[in-house]
């Protein structure tokens, strides 16, 4: 079978075919200079990892990296069927929801003795231990918890058959972004997000590719390794953004994506996106090169008006933008998100 494109082509190679979702150079160029007028802030490198991962242990901790392992394995679909029914965990006086439930829930049951992030532990958890560790305060549970279960054994046991530890584990493709991602969709079912397109003619039965969740766990590790000073990991520049639900919000915010009436009037009226939909793929991948387009624009603003290389990458434009959809939330709240309940993202 044809390997899958990988997700910077993949990108492309939707947004040149999309029908319903298109990428705004206009949009791209407002973006390319907001950022570049960030260009000196923390915000902007890999430090910011920790700023988006409050609730993460400290990265010198033994901890951190199999906690970000349990963490980015469970790092799915946190949207509400009904916004007034979230769930929400509250940990050291703050209530969060969304993608902060999960992070609160791990660092809640480490503090409670739980050895959640042991791979020895995680790997044959039962799924009632699971979800009592990530409990809501109220009637509203996290949702898909058998799914979460599922993914989560899983993991443990491919940890545990290849040394016991994220670390262990990560360390088979050496310090290369590129073969770390490839290492952990080999390896880990539940982080091979593709798609195969046989019978849809705009896509000519391509395999693409997203790998969102498999990306950002090695970001992930990228920044607790920057923020320890260790090893340089080569190739970053090789990740692209991680093609959520939040991120695609903020670039049609900013005019760097723009959808269709179509589709807009579809996610207003709350239709939902079955994974592996066009309108789903269209703007996954047209996220994706939205974030190279930002990013070509960026770099060389900084090359013609200060005259270096620009070493801002995709990854830590996705840190900045990320936080800046939760932040300014209620300024989108006219641009619908779209939702597709899946493992993916």
């Amino acid at each position: 079978m044809e390997p899958p494109l990988f997700p910077r082509e993949s990108g492309q190679f939707i947004a040149e075919r999309s029908r319903d979702v298109f990428v705004e150079e206009e949009g791209v160029q407002k973006v390319a200079e907001m950022l570049y007028s960030l260009r000196h802030s923390d915000d902007l490198t890999a430090s910011g990892w920790k700023k988006a991962n409050p609730l993460a242990p400290a990265p010198t901790s033994d901890q951190a990296l199999n906690w970000v392992f349990v963490v980015d394995t469970m790092n799915f679909s946190f949207w509400p069927e009904e916004e007034t029914q979230q769930c929400e965990v509250t940990y050291k006086g703050t209530t969060y929801t969304g993608y902060m439930t999960l992070c609160a829930a791990i660092t809640r049951a480490m503090e409670e003795g739980i050895p959640i992030t042991d791979p020895k532990y995680f790997s044959q958890m039962s799924v009632e231990k699971l979800a009592h560790v990530l409990r809501s305060d109220n009637k509203t549970p996290m949702p898909m918890l058998q799914e979460r279960h599922q993914v989560l054994t899983e993991g443990g046991r491919v940890l545990l058959e290849h040394g016991g530890s994220f670390r262990s584990f990560i360390s088979r493709a050496g310090n290369d972004a590129q073969k770390m991602v490839e290492l952990i969709v080999e390896k880990i079912p539940s982080y091979r997000d593709e798609a195969t397109y046989e019978k849809c003619s705009l896509f000519q039965g391509k395999r693409i590719s997203f790998y969102k969740r498999a990306q950002i766990l090695v970001a992930d590790f990228w920044g607790i390794m920057e923020a320890r000073g260790e090893e340089d990991i080569i190739d970053i520049d090789w990740l692209t953004m991680f093609a959520d639900y939040r991120v695609p919000q903020v670039l049609v915010y900013f005019g760097a994506l723009r959808y269709s009436g179509a589709l807009m009037q579809a996610l207003k009226n709350g239709e939902l996106l079955s994974s592996g939909d066009r309108r789903e793929v269209e703007i996954r991948g047209c996220s994706i090169w939205s974030v190279e387009r930002i990013k070509d624009r960026l770099c060389k603003l900084v090359q013609e008006k200060d005259g270096q290389t620009c070493n801002i990458n995709s990854a830590i434009i996705d840190f900045y933008l990320w936080p800046y959809a939760k932040q300014h939330h209620k300024e989108m709240a006219h641009i619908p998100i779209h939702h597709t309940r899946c493992v993916y993202y």
